[in-house]
């Protein structure tokens, strides 16, 4: 019979347990598996004192310094751990341990051994030096984190391998209990390891989710959230900070530099363009579209994840002003990126901000649609905030002079005086609060803010100065937004403006390919090439991360649509016409809010279906209230781009359905479009800029598209109509003014390039003589020859648009263009492009191909036959026909035969042509009454000669301030488009000139006299 096996004492089922779990042994057990290690040092202590070599956990303490102090050995934290995974199997064991009534004692053991590896770990964490390891082989709590963060990845398709698993329970363990002192230098390291870890993946290509997934799990611990945002590189301090240091060296930098951008600091192999989109034009569609499907898809991770971050943090009242100081902080540092040239080594990436402003805008979402929280949004805080910096901004109308006396003289914000008052006296409260032991840091803020009201209260002229949150968000967002996504579409744009001039440069240097090439042009082309392949890796960066992702896009215009509604609130609401007078909370406002508005409408509304469901008429409604509005916005140029939103949304251009309702179904829309058109048709002649001469034709080109459009609406056609007759002496009067100003100046233009661009023409197309020329003069020529051709192109463009303008409107409307201020220059213009189509030099302007450069002289000549006849079925009077006929410079009425010819010969209406004819004959007669009465006065004086057209005066005025005298009408037609007085240079309008009756009188007896004789 076989003997049965002696049951373990308690001491050696104990010695057991305890070697399963560290893994160390006094003597008994050196061989087995897995292997232990044998502390002789210890054993040979215990033995000298005495005692049996069993481990028990009255020695444990002493055991594991042995083993830790052991070198060679696996590192101190990572064994801890496992020790600590060792302790909660044996847990999970013990229940079917044969021994019962061992069982209490043992689990009491193994408890007190898991807690054991648990505080030596925090103690190996807190001193990493204490126990010897080398360093490449140190394990640390991030590793733990991103073990179980390496789980959850790969629970979502993610592969990684982690470095160390985490035992269940154990970072809960390891936080809970843990006192502050204690628990500092381990948090600080591990946020330092997690910023560094996270600094080195520079693209969403990498494997951010992991850093990202531990950073989320931090923050569910509250402790190490709380922790978090009191860390030293929760935001950098110090003079040499700056926005890029912020990106760098903050704890949340590294997460917000992860993106698809471009930036200068990003190594080859990470960059996304060219890991993506190197020789992009060689690529399938199908492979670039699965290429941007993939980035956006973990970029939207990447915004989920880090608002799900900071809206933990938020939910906090403790950790909300910590998580704004740190929003302030980034915006404060990085407002050079508003600038025209951002420095990249002073200012964060584009990227940065980019993830910046989508998450801020899921931070905005649960007030954007819901217009009752608009409420909440107080635009006191653009005055009155210490937090950001909105004074040093160029406001909508109000200069930073005004701001300051306005706030100064309605006391709405403290004075820089009172800030610093309150601010000593919340230090010295607070000084007497820590003496009287109220510092705990559960209540700090809350006695903080108990302070900050009492002091305010204090003065019953003072306003609350603490915002809502839904304020301070919003206000915060509308700067990240124009630092970060608005300013990303600007550099897209430029972007696309170096990537059209590459390839332009390109193709001029492949031109000059042939015979006496210079021997360095083959290395020109292929840098060239290199260039754009650049140029377009980035571009499509750009598209992949920002232009591609419509969510993103309609989340911005959402925000917009609020910020408008807001501004307008702010002047009593959508209505026309607006106060008399501004408001100073709304001229007060940055401009860079309506203009930020306006650029993202352009860019949205070019790119595919981006507009799909998005309701307008709030934006459109501000365009129409505003963009004719200068004493409301100030910026002719934010004006304009208005314009140039509305010219985007035209039906044709947009293909939307949608836009034509909106233009013609839009109440504000058909009672003042037409108007405020025209108005800032007008407005735009002085922007005050150098430049101001060449921008308003870009400017007035979009206006024109417009008009040309609405003119064949009814409801804006017969708008167009009652303008033009209640305002026929003033903004339609300017307006018509202006108008041929640019049609005189852009025909004029271009006819007299042709001549030059058919030389240059000439010069390339005798091939034997151009190929002698030397390569440098070629070069130089053929850059003039596009020069002269882009010009003439452009100007041509533009004059076909308003000599078309003034044929289609003279049409129905002509008692604006008689008027005796206009009525010389129209016929004047007539006659001179009358005479350059059809008179004696008429053959300069043929060219091999015209439509090349939009010159069409049949249409042309069409058109101005048309204004002619147009305005004689109008002229009652026969002004017309007289003006045409005092012409001494272009009249000629055998150009007028010459015209009506060439209308016969192409084909065009014989009514026009007959209706020309006549208008010629009557023009022609009153030639010969002028001749007559030219005899007839002879020597005129010269007091009766106006000064400036040296024309016989019929309506004599003074002028107030040089007291020069010349003819009613003159000055009229010169105040039209400069209201000074023109031998002086002093403001002057209609109403200060001064009838000069006594010389009226007297030019009439001299006329009379003259007839009787």
């Amino acid at each position: 019979m076989a003997q049965s096996k002696p049951s373990r004492s308690s001491a050696e089922v104990e010695d057991i347990i305890l070697r399963r779990i560290f893994h160390v042994t006094l003597g008994t057990g050196r061989n087995q598996v897995p292997p232990v290690v044998y502390l002789e040092q210890t054993a040979a202590e215990l033995l000298s004192e005495g005692r049996p070599l069993l481990l028990s956990m009255d020695i444990m303490e002493r055991v594991l310094i042995d083993r830790l102090s052991t070198p060679g050995l696996e590192p101190p934290f990572q064994y801890l751990v496992q020790c600590y995974g060792r302790a909660q199997e044996e847990l999970r064991r013990l229940p079917s341990m044969k021994d019962k009534p061992l069982i209490p004692k043992m689990e009491e053991i193994v408890k007190l051994a898991r807690q054991l590896s648990l505080s030596y770990s925090r103690i190996v964490l807190g001193n990493p030096d204490m126990f010897p390891q080398a360093a490449e082989q140190k394990s640390t709590l991030l590793d733990l984190f991103l073990s179980e963060a390496s789980t959850d990845f790969a629970a979502f398709g993610g592969s990684s391998v982690p470095l160390i698993t985490t035992p269940p329970g154990f970072l809960d363990d390891f936080f809970r209990d843990l006192e502050e002192d204690s628990l500092a230098p381990i948090l600080n390291q591990l946020y330092e390891d997690l910023k560094l870890t996270t600094r080195e993946v520079a693209s969403p290509l990498q494997d951010f989710q992991k850093p990202l997934i531990t950073l989320k799990k931090l923050i569910d611990i509250p402790v190490c959230a709380k922790y978090l945002v009191n860390h030293p590189s929760w935001i950098c301090k110090g003079n040499v900070v700056d926005g890029r240091l912020i990106e760098v060296e903050s704890i949340l930098g590294p997460f917000f530099h992860v993106s698809a951008l471009p930036d200068v600091f990003t190594r080859q192999e990470h960059d996304v363009g060219h890991q993506c989109f190197s020789q992009a034009e060689t690529r399938r569609q199908a492979d670039l579209q699965s290429t941007f499907t993939t980035i956006k898809t973990v970029m939207h991770q990447l915004y989920e994840g880090l608002h799900n971050v900071l809206y933990h943090l938020l939910k906090n009242s403790n950790m909300r002003e910590k998580v704004l100081e740190y929003l302030a902080e980034v915006i404060d540092k990085n407002a050079a990126r508003a600038g025209i040239n951002i420095n990249p080594l002073k200012c964060a990436s584009a990227g940065m901000f980019v993830n910046l402003s989508a998450v801020m805008l899921k931070l905005c979402a649960p007030f954007l649609e819901d217009l009752k929280k608009l409420t909440l949004i107080d635009p006191n805080y653009i005055l009155h905030s210490s937090r950001l910096d909105f004074q040093s901004l160029t406001a909508l109308h109000a200069s930073s002079e005004e701001i300051a006396a306005w706030v100064d003289r309605g006391n709405y914000s403290r004075t820089e005086s009172f800030r610093q008052f309150q601010q000593q006296r919340e230090q010295e409260e607070r000084r007497v609060l820590r003496s009287q032991g109220a510092t705990s840091s559960g209540s700090n803020h809350a006695s903080d803010s108990v302070i900050s009201n009492s002091i305010l209260k204090s003065s019953s002229d003072e306003r609350q100065t603490r915002y809502s949150f839904v304020t301070e968000c919003f206000f915060m967002t509308a700067r990240i937004l124009n630092l970060g996504l608005l300013r990303a579409l600007s550099e897209y744009k430029s972007l696309m403006h170096d990537l059209s001039r590459s390839k332009d440069a390109l193709a001029t240097l492949e031109a000059q390919r042939g015979v006496g090439a210079p021997p360095q042009l083959e290395q020109e082309i292929a840098n060239a090439k290199t260039e754009i392949d650049r140029l377009s890796q980035q571009r499509l960066c750009y598209e992949a991360q920002i232009l591609r992702d419509t969510p993103l896009l309609q989340q911005a215009l959402s925000f917009y649509r609020l910020m408008l509604i807001l501004l307008v609130n702010l002047v009593g609401g959508f209505k026309i016409p607006l106060p008399a007078e501004c408001p100073m909370e709304f001229a007060s406002m940055p401009e860079h809010f309506v203009d930020d508005a306006m650029e993202l409408l352009l860019i949205t509304s070019r790119v595919p279906r981006c507009l799909d469901g998005v309701v307008l008429d709030v934006f459109m409604n501000f365009i129409i209230m505003f963009m004719a509005s200068p004493l409301y916005v100030k910026n002719p140029y934010l004006r304009a781009k208005m314009v140039d939103v509305l010219n985007s949304w035209m039906p044709e251009k947009s293909k939307l359905p949608a836009m034509a309702t909106l233009f013609e179904g839009h109440q504000l829309a058909q009672e003042y479009l037409v108007f405020n058109l025209l108005k800032l048709f007008v407005d735009i002649e002085f922007t005050g800029s150098h430049t101001q001469f060449y921008d308003k034709f870009n400017i007035r080109h979009n206006i024109a598209e417009l008009l040309e459009y609405l003119w064949q609406v009814p409801s804006h056609h017969n708008a167009w109509i009652k303008v033009a007759k209640i305002h026929e002496k003033g903004v339609y009067l300017n307006f018509l003014n202006f108008l041929i100003n640019d049609s005189i100046f852009l025909l004029d233009e271009s006819l007299n390039k042709i001549p030059e661009l058919k030389t240059l023409e000439a010069e390339m197309a005798n091939s034997a003589e151009w190929e002698q020329r030397p390569p440098q003069e070629r070069q130089e020529r053929a850059r003039l020859l596009q020069q002269h051709q882009n010009m003439v192109r452009i100007d041509m463009t533009l004059a076909n648009e308003d000599v078309g303008m003034l044929a289609y409107t003279s049409l129905i409307i002509t008692a604006p263009f008689l008027l005796p201020e206009l009525v010389e220059r129209v016929a004047n213009m007539l006659n001179y492009f009358l005479l350059q189509l059809v008179g004696p030099q008429r053959k300069t302007l043929t060219l091999k191909d015209p439509e090349k450069y939009e010159f069409r002289p049949k249409k042309l000549l069409k058109q101005i036959v048309e204004i002619y006849v147009h305005l004689a079925r109008g002229d009652k009077e026969d002004a017309f026909s007289l003006a045409i006929s005092r012409d001494g410079r272009s009249y000629n009425d055998e150009v007028f035969s010459a015209a009506a010819e060439v209308l016969r010969k192409i084909g065009e209406d014989a009514r026009l042509i007959q209706e020309f004819v006549d208008l010629g004959a009557k023009v022609k007669a009153a030639a010969d009454d002028i001749m007559d009465t030219e005899a007839m006065l002879g020597d005129i004086p010269d007091e009766f000669m106006d000064p400036i057209q040296c024309t016989l005066m019929t309506d004599p005025v003074i002028l107030p301030s040089s007291r020069t005298t010349v003819d009613r009408a003159t000055i009229q037609r010169h105040l039209l488009s400069d209201p000074t007085d023109p031998f002086n240079r002093s403001h002057l309008t209609p109403e200060m000139l001064i009838p000069d009756i006594e010389l009226k009188a007297k030019i009439e007896e001299f006329i009379q006299s003259k007839s009787l004789n």
